[in-house]
Protein backbone atom coordinates (compact mmCIF):
# COMPACT_ATOMS: atom_id res chain seq x y z
CA UNK A 1 0.00 0.00 0.00
CA UNK A 2 2.67 2.62 1.22
CA UNK A 3 4.59 1.19 -1.94
CA UNK A 4 2.09 2.32 -4.51
CA UNK A 5 0.99 5.75 -2.91
CA UNK A 6 4.70 7.05 -2.75
CA UNK A 7 5.33 5.78 -6.75
CA UNK A 8 2.20 8.07 -7.41
CA UNK A 9 3.27 10.86 -5.25
CA UNK A 10 6.53 10.51 -6.70
CA UNK A 11 5.49 10.28 -10.61
CA UNK A 12 3.30 13.43 -9.41
CA UNK A 13 5.98 15.28 -8.61
CA UNK A 14 8.54 14.33 -10.99
CA UNK A 15 5.65 15.30 -13.52
CA UNK A 16 5.15 19.23 -11.92
CA UNK A 17 9.47 19.00 -11.43
CA UNK A 18 10.28 18.76 -15.18
CA UNK A 19 7.46 20.15 -16.70
CA UNK A 20 7.59 23.12 -14.71
CA UNK A 21 11.52 23.81 -15.18
CA UNK A 22 10.89 22.50 -19.09
CA UNK A 23 8.45 25.39 -18.94
CA UNK A 24 10.49 28.00 -17.40
CA UNK A 25 14.07 27.47 -18.77
CA UNK A 26 11.95 27.47 -22.54
CA UNK A 27 10.31 30.86 -21.91
CA UNK A 28 14.06 32.21 -20.16
CA UNK A 29 15.57 31.13 -23.24
CA UNK A 30 12.91 32.31 -25.62
CA UNK A 31 12.52 35.35 -24.01
CA UNK A 32 16.34 36.29 -23.85
CA UNK A 33 16.80 34.98 -27.38
CA UNK A 34 14.67 37.73 -28.57
CA UNK A 35 15.98 40.57 -27.03
CA UNK A 36 19.65 39.33 -27.90
CA UNK A 37 18.06 39.34 -31.95
CA UNK A 38 15.99 42.56 -31.61
CA UNK A 39 19.10 44.34 -29.87
CA UNK A 40 21.37 43.45 -32.29
CA UNK A 41 19.25 44.02 -35.55
CA UNK A 42 17.42 46.89 -34.91
CA UNK A 43 18.47 50.19 -33.39
CA UNK A 44 16.25 50.92 -30.29
CA UNK A 45 13.61 48.49 -29.85
CA UNK A 46 14.56 46.27 -27.47
CA UNK A 47 12.69 43.87 -24.27
CA UNK A 48 13.15 45.94 -21.32
CA UNK A 49 11.68 43.05 -19.11
CA UNK A 50 13.25 40.16 -20.48
CA UNK A 51 15.79 40.37 -17.88
CA UNK A 52 13.39 40.25 -15.02
CA UNK A 53 12.01 37.41 -16.44
CA UNK A 54 15.36 35.23 -16.94
CA UNK A 55 16.10 36.49 -13.19
CA UNK A 56 12.33 34.91 -11.65
CA UNK A 57 13.38 31.78 -13.91
CA UNK A 58 16.55 31.01 -12.12
CA UNK A 59 15.04 31.77 -8.43
CA UNK A 60 12.26 29.44 -9.73
CA UNK A 61 14.28 26.95 -11.24
CA UNK A 62 16.53 26.93 -8.49
CA UNK A 63 13.80 25.81 -5.48
CA UNK A 64 12.48 23.36 -7.56
CA UNK A 65 15.37 22.06 -8.72
CA UNK A 66 16.31 21.38 -5.14
CA UNK A 67 13.61 18.63 -5.10
CA UNK A 68 14.68 16.86 -8.32
CA UNK A 69 17.94 16.81 -6.61
CA UNK A 70 16.09 14.83 -3.92
CA UNK A 71 14.89 12.64 -6.19
CA UNK A 72 17.95 11.82 -8.16
CA UNK A 73 19.99 11.79 -4.68
CA UNK A 74 22.53 14.11 -6.19
CA UNK A 75 21.99 16.97 -3.24
CA UNK A 76 24.83 18.21 -1.41
CA UNK A 77 26.07 16.04 0.99
CA UNK A 78 29.44 14.33 2.45
CA UNK A 79 30.28 12.12 0.02
CA UNK A 80 34.67 11.74 1.19
CA UNK A 81 33.95 11.26 4.54
CA UNK A 82 31.93 7.73 4.17
CA UNK A 83 34.02 6.75 1.10
CA UNK A 84 37.31 6.66 3.19
CA UNK A 85 35.02 5.06 6.45
CA UNK A 86 32.20 3.09 4.72
CA UNK A 87 31.24 2.63 8.30
CA UNK A 88 29.82 6.38 8.50
CA UNK A 89 27.88 6.00 5.42
CA UNK A 90 24.76 5.33 7.09
CA UNK A 91 24.75 8.03 9.89
CA UNK A 92 25.66 10.23 7.42
CA UNK A 93 22.91 9.61 5.53
CA UNK A 94 20.59 9.57 8.11
CA UNK A 95 22.17 13.27 9.24
CA UNK A 96 21.65 14.48 5.72
CA UNK A 97 18.14 13.79 5.85
CA UNK A 98 17.24 14.99 8.78
CA UNK A 99 19.42 17.97 7.96
CA UNK A 100 16.87 18.15 4.68
CA UNK A 101 13.90 17.68 6.60
CA UNK A 102 14.82 20.46 8.98
CA UNK A 103 15.49 22.97 6.02
CA UNK A 104 12.15 22.09 4.35
CA UNK A 105 10.29 22.95 7.65
CA UNK A 106 11.85 26.27 7.99
CA UNK A 107 11.51 26.91 4.30
CA UNK A 108 7.71 26.29 4.60
CA UNK A 109 7.09 28.40 8.10
CA UNK A 110 9.69 31.48 6.69
CA UNK A 111 8.15 30.97 2.91
CA UNK A 112 4.32 31.13 4.27
CA UNK A 113 5.38 33.79 6.47
CA UNK A 114 6.52 36.04 3.11
CA UNK A 115 4.24 35.15 0.97
CA UNK A 116 1.39 36.36 3.37
CA UNK A 117 3.78 39.47 3.76
CA UNK A 118 3.82 39.99 0.21
CA UNK A 119 0.13 39.48 -0.78
CA UNK A 120 -0.54 41.95 2.08
CA UNK A 121 1.16 44.61 0.49
CA UNK A 122 -0.12 45.91 -2.24
CA UNK A 123 2.75 47.70 -3.82
CA UNK A 124 4.66 44.10 -3.67
CA UNK A 125 5.13 43.98 -7.36
CA UNK A 126 7.89 43.10 -10.16
CA UNK A 127 9.72 46.29 -11.13
CA UNK A 128 8.55 45.77 -15.18
CA UNK A 129 6.14 43.32 -15.44
CA UNK A 130 4.52 44.38 -12.36
CA UNK A 131 3.52 40.76 -11.13
CA UNK A 132 2.55 40.70 -7.63
CA UNK A 133 5.69 38.98 -5.87
CA UNK A 134 3.70 37.12 -3.52
CA UNK A 135 3.40 34.54 -6.58
CA UNK A 136 7.43 33.72 -6.48
CA UNK A 137 7.30 34.23 -2.25
CA UNK A 138 4.95 31.10 -3.01
CA UNK A 139 7.56 28.90 -4.60
CA UNK A 140 8.61 28.68 -1.20
CA UNK A 141 6.56 26.88 0.88
CA UNK A 142 5.81 25.00 -1.87
CA UNK A 143 9.11 24.25 -2.55
CA UNK A 144 9.48 22.94 1.39
CA UNK A 145 6.60 20.77 1.25
CA UNK A 146 7.55 19.08 -1.56
CA UNK A 147 10.85 18.90 -0.35
CA UNK A 148 9.82 17.25 2.76
CA UNK A 149 7.71 14.57 1.03
CA UNK A 150 9.99 13.94 -1.60
CA UNK A 151 12.95 13.59 1.59
CA UNK A 152 10.37 10.81 3.90
CA UNK A 153 10.37 8.68 0.19
CA UNK A 154 13.99 8.67 -0.32
CA UNK A 155 14.03 7.80 3.98
CA UNK A 156 11.46 5.19 3.43
CA UNK A 157 13.36 4.00 0.55
CA UNK A 158 16.60 3.73 2.56
CA UNK A 159 14.52 1.61 5.10
CA UNK A 160 12.79 -0.63 3.00
CA UNK A 161 16.59 -1.42 1.17
CA UNK A 162 18.44 -2.04 4.43
CA UNK A 163 15.23 -4.17 5.42
CA UNK A 164 16.27 -6.63 2.28
CA UNK A 165 19.48 -6.21 2.46
CA UNK A 166 19.76 -7.59 6.25
CA UNK A 167 16.43 -9.83 5.46
CA UNK A 168 14.27 -8.40 8.48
Amino acid sequence: MWKRLFKSVDKGFQFVEDWSLFTAVCIALLTAMANVVLRKTTQSFSLYWSDEVVRKVIYFSTYIGCVAAIRSRALIRIDALPQMLPILKKPLTIISHFAVIGFAVIMIYLGYQMTVMMYQDEYARTATLRIPEWYFYAILPIMGVMMLVRTLIVMWEDYRENKEITGD
